[in-house]
């Protein structure tokens, strides 16, 4: 298989090139950063393009743009994404998505050698290789909503609120001032996104949102 690939660390990028070789494949190019790998890529158009998300010169998701680039010059072009970290929003969109000819996994996996192998072939072939870190954090972020970054106390407020009580009735109960009620009821709304609208009921929205979770 011809491969390219691209990634700012020269040791890693000759740490890739080693275990390609070993595996049989053909390191056509190598690239440190994300204009360099549109340039080889689309001169060379290789069985698969291998790329880190966070490469010079932005450091953040030039790999990924580098890619998207390529895709609009050479649409087919399988791409398979490496990145330390899971980065939920493009996870979140590749996997629904359902683009083809594309991976994306966590550096740690190409040290499973068998499994990285399985799935550059996955991927050069039209195929989806997604690392299950990254379903499994897709998912759980997911699950997650607003009510989860509720503390303790704006959370018993909130579910004060929900039995009916004023604000002087859970100060009251709670061992706390009417001031420090309107404070955490000011920020649960925040966190839930309620903000003050005269045509919106802050107070019934945010109950009707813990009772509906």
């Amino acid at each position: 298989m011809r491969i390219v690939i691209a990634d700012d660390s020269a040791l890693l990028r000759e740490g890739l090139r080693l275990l390609l070789e070993e595996a049989g494949h053909e390191v056509e190019a190598a690239a440190a950063d994300g204009p360099g790998l549109v340039t080889r890529a689309l001169s060379l158009r290789p069985d698969l393009v291998i790329a880190d998300i966070r490469m010079p010169p932005s450091h953040t998701d030039e790999g990924l743009r580098a890619a998207q680039e390529i895709r609009r010059s050479w649409p087919e072009a399988p791409v398979l994404l490496l990145s330390q970290y899971v980065v939920i929003g493009y996870a979140t969109e590749l996997i629904e998505s359902g683009t083809r000819a594309t991976g994306y996994l966590l550096k740690d996996r190409v040290f499973d050698i068998p499994t990285f192998l399985a799935s550059i072939e996955r991927v050069a072939e039209g195929g989806v290789a997604i690392d299950p870190d990254v379903v499994g954090q897709v998912i759980a972020s997911r699950r997650r909503t607003p009510l989860d970054d509720l503390t303790a106390r704006e959370r018993e407020v909130l579910e004060l609120k929900g039995e009916g009580l004023t604000n002087v009735a859970i100060g009251e109960r709670l061992m706390i001032s009417g001031g420090a009620v309107e404070k955490h009821t000011q920020r649960l709304f925040a966190k839930l996104g309620l903000e003050a609208d005269a045509s919106v009921h802050r107070r019934v929205t945010a109950v009707l949102t813990l009772q509906g979770r």
